[in-house]
């Protein structure tokens, strides 16, 4: 079933006022649903929003997860990537949150390397903000992502003590925990996502940027724990990008868990095509351990 963002609860900004590092630009979001798979589509974001999915009060658990959908920083794939999986989360009692970042471009933003980022910690800081309102804990507040969304999340999970708002500098950016799906984590010639890091930093971006984007180099003491799932024959994003992510969790001693498909390709959102399995049910039994 393709859920689709009138599901929700509520859909909010995530800025008040003027976004930052924004360029006034015609809004030509548009919404794709002509393929024949019926998947939402979303292209031309230069309006973030948080669509929020809050579970049954008497289910609720206080954790939250900021969904980042997938789409190699060209689209958002934001129904079985987002919507779709918020609905599966509020079934675990926990409160999603969709969010609808920014797509790097020159046309919207002074600086397109830190745009996506800058919404996602400033979704952190506006779900903790708000997190009464929602019946979340501030000390559960999660973020997920799937391909491009993971590397979204990753580098959320990664770069929290450096803000790329000089306004959010007192505030915790730190994700509790992070959800990874067959995440683009590294940005190195051998194993990155060639689309996603070009949409980023562009054609020729500088080996220094290269590793301050890639994950696996960026893990340290403070890194969240870590729920990873890739398939091994994945041609979209190489599976050695969790695995080098999971590595790198377990050199820090990070709690982190890795769940690989021999098959299921990329982008299979929350059930594995060829064997079936719907890894949401292991993450609700990481979670039970994770967020207490």
């Amino acid at each position: 079933m393709i859920l689709s963002a009138a599901s929700a609860q509520t859909v909010v900004p995530l800025y008040e006022g003027k976004i930052p590092n924004s360029i006034d630009a015609d809004n030509i979001e548009k919404s794709d649903t002509t393929k024949a798979d019926g998947k939402i589509r979303v292209r031309d974001v230069s309006v973030p929003t948080l669509t929020v999915f809050l579970p049954a009060k008497e289910k609720a658990t206080g954790a939250a997860a900021i969904i980042c959908p997938g789409g190699g920083y060209s689209l958002l794939a934001i129904s079985h990537e987002g919507y779709e999986v918020a609905a599966g989360l509020n079934k675990m009692g926990v409160a999603a949150i969709v969010l609808k970042y920014r797509l790097p471009g020159d046309r919207i933003m002074t600086a397109k390397e830190t745009g996506p980022l800058q919404d996602a910690q400033e979704a952190i800081h506006v779900v903790r903000k708000r997190a009464a309102e929602w019946n979340i804990d501030v000390n559960k507040v999660g973020i997920m992502g799937f391909s491009a969304g993971g590397h979204l999340a990753s580098t959320a999970g990664t770069h929290f003590s450096k803000p790329v708002r000089k306004d959010l500098g007192n505030v915790n950016l730190r994700p509790d925990f992070m959800i990874l799906i067959y995440p683009v984590i590294s940005f190195s010639d051998s194993l990155g996502h060639t689309g996603s890091r070009t949409k980023l930093l562009g054609a020729t971006p500088s080996a220094e940027k290269k590793a301050a984007y890639s994950a696996e180099l960026q893990v340290n003491a403070q890194t969240p724990p870590t729920f990873l799932v890739h398939a091994q024959d994945d041609k979209g994003v190489k599976v050695g990008n969790s695995i080098k992510l999971y590595e790198a969790l377990t050199a820090n001693n990070i709690p982190a868990e890795m769940h690989l498909y021999p098959k299921g390709g990329h982008g299979f959102g929350m059930v594995n095509p060829t064997s079936g399995d719907l890894w949401m049910g292991r993450l609700e039994n990481w979670l039970k351990g994770v967020v207490k």
